[in-house]
């Protein structure tokens, strides 16, 4: 009797095989090493064409993708009726129209040995901002040379740039060779011209490689156009680079991105581990606070992880209660990194406007961003020579070594052994927009050397002996507006009133404390900093401070009121006309600046920027001087400046 049971199904479905292959493919991709490098060079050394090139080599483009290709080479493109591969990358239409790089373009691709991000950098010097972003998170440069013109300065810039950022693995291209004839002469000597001017910026790992990238020759495969050559492609380069995985060797290095407190039972510090590798009971320091304590778990989308290394977004739960902010560095308790308040960095100054040594910026660094200034600009230098070049400010583009100071210390590490913790950006205080890209050398001995010393009569005592509220009355105007002489009839009436005061007077300074520093907006912002410390120390004797200064740049009358506690500090602006200023032109100021006797004249040919929040604003067209003090003094009343010893 035959058997009527039905047998088992061995074979998988198509759903299932399709899954499993998927699954496989996923599983390959993940173990392949990941290299991030970026192309960068002068403008029209073909860094996009290149890119395009290694992506339609290696397969990476769909067929709709070609297909869209086409059609934009006919509408765009600069090789006649062939397909222009550097809109591959030059994805804004300002780039397509002008033909150029203006934005970092990232693209991803593969190949059966390892993984790719390539960054294609601008070349234009005005978009070296953009080149340094692109720079910051690479492994390894492809540095672009026309073999038509060779090295030129933004060679020079770009390396330069390359090597501050601790890139140490050059891939040296001279592309367009088929513009040259594929003459070996020429290779040879842009070859070792580059080696001779990198070899003085430290970069002794250059792999040389002549290549046509519009032809594809010694891009992903060699051909017979240079036999002379034989070295290995510039795909061969790439897969054969070090990827930087021994990010997990060495200490534990994990900033705070971010405190999770989903509910009151848990409590977490999220971030994700740059370098190290970090277990459940490992003792660890928190920083700057300098708390040490152990790991009690590792917590991950998918639950608790015996291990975590460089790379892993986690979030750790501690043994101990600790005061942990964002911003501060989970550590490994051996090998801990260093804190400071005051450092040596290297500055890329990417704004139109100068960076100004004494003004305040926002310095980002991980996940922390503290007040800070440039108080000593060392020098600038020459990227075409190396050579150091004194300077008081970096214009766009331009390098510096600089100190750095800093409101709060902060965990870092040079920037050549950690660049987590060793880079930072600075962000202008009032637009919010990122002025420099540093890097930081080493912290100054002296910032770790020097504490706080504790006393016993502070601030509120001598206040209270003095029976007032301390504070500043910050008179800003132009000049012949009257600042002086209102803040001196205000002396007055709170001196008749038995008020402590002083009047800080922008002529009578820079007769002492500020006698060596002119009218340039650096020295005007260091006359500033340096009189918003002197009135700081005033208030904190218990004084009611005045200063009458121009004081033209909101930063700086920003600077001053961060230096003091909220309520402290009252700006008050002394609004009056240019053209009336001009008339009463008390010190013959005026005069002497339509004349092209004075420069660097507030309201000629330097700016006063206009206060947009000040306490008071005093019209001296409508008001007399005796009339304007009354009205500071009736607005000190009612704002209980005046209360504890009021006459």
């Amino acid at each position: 009797m035959p058997d009527t049971r039905k047998s088992e199904n061995t074979t998988a479905s198509p759903a299932q095989d399709s899954k499993a292959k998927v699954e496989a493919y996923l599983a390959e991709q993940g173990n392949k090493g990941l290299l991030r490098f970026l192309t960068c060079g002068s403008v029209d050394d073909g860094k996009s064409t290149l890119i395009g090139r290694l992506l339609l080599d290696a397969k990476q483009i769909f067929e709709d993708q070609l297909s869209s290709l086409e059609n934009d080479s006919k509408r765009y493109g600069t090789q006649g009726q062939n397909m222009d591969l550097a809109l591959l990358v030059d994805g804004l239409a300002a780039e397509r129209e002008q033909g150029i790089t203006i934005d970092v373009a990232y693209r991803f691709f593969a190949t059966e040995k390892r993984k790719f991000i390539v960054a294609d950098t601008p070349g234009h010097e005005q978009y070296t901002r953009n080149m340094a972003t692109g720079a910051s998170t690479a492994e390894l440069a492809v540095i672009l040379v026309d073999a038509r013109k060779g090295v030129v300065t933004q060679t020079r810039r770009h390396s330069h740039i390359v090597a501050l950022l601790g890139i140490g693995q050059i891939v040296l291209a001279v592309n367009k060779m088929d513009l040259v004839d594929y003459d070996q002469g020429t290779y040879d000597a842009i070859r070792a011209d580059y080696r001779a001017f990198a070899a003085s910026l430290g970069l002794d790992n250059v792999t040389s490689i002549p290549l046509s990238a519009l032809n594809g020759e010694n891009v992903l495969n060699a051909t017979g156009a240079m036999p002379w050559y034989q070295g290995e492609t510039l795909m061969g380069a790439l897969e054969a680079a070090d990827t930087g995985a021994d990010r997990a060797d060495g200490p534990a290095r994990f900033p705070v991105q971010w405190v999770n407190r989903p509910d009151l039972n848990f409590r977490g510090y999220s971030g994700t581990l740059a370098t190290g590798r970090l277990h459940p009971g490992d003792e660890i320091v928190v920083l700057p606070v300098a708390k040490t304590t152990h790991i009690e778990r590792i917590v991950a989308q998918d639950g608790d992880l015996s291990e975590a290394v460089a790379g892993d977004a986690v979030t750790l739960t501690l043994r101990d209660e600790i005061d942990v902010s964002r911003g501060d560095v989970i550590a490994s308790a051996e090998g801990r990194p260093e804190t400071s308040d005051q450092f040596q960095v290297r500055l890329i100054w990417m704004q139109d406007e100068q960076l100004l040594p004494g003004r305040s910026y926002l310095l980002k660094t991980a996940n922390q961003i503290t007040p800070a200034s440039v108080s000593e600009l060392k020098y600038k230098i020459n990227v075409n020579s190396q050579e150091h070049e004194a300077a008081k400010v970096l214009e766009l583009n331009e390098i510096g070594i600089c100190n750095i100071s800093l409101t709060s210390p902060i965990a870092f590490e040079p920037y050549g052994t950690d660049r987590t913790l060793g880079s930072f950006i600075l962000i202008d205080r009032l637009t919010n927009h990122t002025v420099a890209a540093g890097m930081i050398d080493f912290g100054l001995r002296r910032a770790t050397n020097i504490h706080w010393q504790s006393v016993d009569v502070d601030k509120q005592a001598r206040a209270g002996q003095k029976h007032q509220r301390p504070s500043v009355l910050w008179f800003t105007g132009l000049s012949g507006s009257g600042k002086s002489t209102i803040a001196n009839i205000v002396e007055q009436k709170l001196h008749a009133m038995n008020r402590h005061t002083y009047l800080l007077d922008g002529d009578n300074v820079r007769h002492g404390l500020n006698r060596d520093l002119g009218f340039t907006d650096a020295d005007r912002v260091e006359n500033i900093r340096r009189v918003g410390e002197v009135a700081k120390l005033m208030v904190d004797a218990g004084l009611m401070v005045q200063t009458a200064f121009i004081s033209p740049f909101m930063a700086e009358r920003r600077m001053a009121r961060d230096l003091l506690a909220d309520g402290e500090f009252l700006e008050i602006f002394i609004d009056t006309p240019l053209e009336v200023c001009e008339q009463r032109d008390p010190k013959g100021l005026y005069e002497k600046a339509r004349a092209g006797e004075i420069k660097n004249f507030t309201g000629y040919d330097s700016p006063y920027e206009r206060p947009e929040q000040a306490e008071l604003t005093i019209d001296t067209v409508a008001l007399t001087a005796e009339q304007a003090a009354d009205e500071i003094i009736a607005f000190l009343k009612q704002r209980g400046y005046l209360e504890a010893n009021d006459d």
